[in-house]
């Protein structure tokens, strides 16, 4: 898992997974015995991001701005983290994984709603779109610039979901 964790990190989710197998000290043959194909090992590598974000979620504290900071980590950590929260295809298993992190955010979306910090009209699916125009943004910025640019992207995103 931390090899292909290192490797989506560095190239994303579309990485060689011969990759990932040299990065482990593993052959091709093992790799795909365990995982299938690109997905597998994707929402294996990923499921502990996935995980933190449901446990924060669940605290009762929680609030919208903790998440989003949680998941902007992850993305500057990983922007192939966001190739699987914000699916382009009709998998199932990136659907699932979407529909999670998709859940966890509408917990506090709700409260942000009742607490006046967000619109009424703002969606969970807006959040996740937002999410995935920062990591858009964040995989074209060097990594020594990402967090100054993912803190800019939020700055404007929050203004535009102001009540």
């Amino acid at each position: 898992m931390a090899a292909a964790l290192e490797v989506f990190a560095e190239g994303g989710i579309a990485a060689p997974l011969s990759a990932v197998a040299k990065r482990a000290g593993v052959g091709q043959g093992s790799l795909y015995r365990h995982f299938p194909d690109r997905v597998s090992l994707a929402v294996a590598a990923f499921e502990d991001n996935v995980a933190a974000l449901e446990a924060l979620a669940a605290e009762p504290a929680c609030t919208l701005d903790d998440l989003l900071a949680v998941i902007t980590r992850q993305i500057i950590d990983s922007v192939a983290f966001v190739d699987l929260v914000t699916p382009y295809t009709d998998d199932p298993r990136l659907v699932a994984i979407a529909e999670r992190v998709k859940a966890s955010l509408a917990g506090a979306l709700r409260e942000a709603r009742r607490a006046d910090k967000v619109a009424a009209s703002v969606t969970a699916d807006e959040i996740l779109l937002a999410v995935g125009m920062v990591a858009a943004l964040v995989a074209k910025t060097p990594a020594a610039d990402r967090r100054e640019r993912a803190d800019q992207a939020w700055s404007l995103l929050r203004r535009a979901m102001q009540p």
